[in-house]
């Protein structure tokens, strides 16, 4: 859990930062969330096209980037983000 700490008026200091590692995780996390969202609406027949239309693959492609990015944090470790 991120703690704040307030040293002077004015500036709050994270005492806990995220590392790279770890905001890459949420990075793939949300890739992954994002595309199964994409795949459950498609499932519930949301939109007007049969498949996947043209905004969902807009939306997939984004989300294929987000865990790209993701998957490149992940080896530089415990450095602060």
């Amino acid at each position: 859990m991120l703690k704040l700490k307030l040293l002077s008026p004015g500036a709050i200091v994270a005492l806990d930062m995220v590392t790279k590692r770890q905001l890459g995780l949420l990075f793939i996390l949300l890739g992954v969330g994002a595309a199964a969202a994409m795949f459950a609406m498609d499932f519930l027949g949301a939109g007007q096209y049969q498949g996947i239309g043209p905004a969902q693959q807009k939306a997939l492609i984004a989300a294929a980037i987000v865990v790209a990015v993701g998957l490149t944090l992940l080896p530089l470790g415990d450095r602060p983000a």
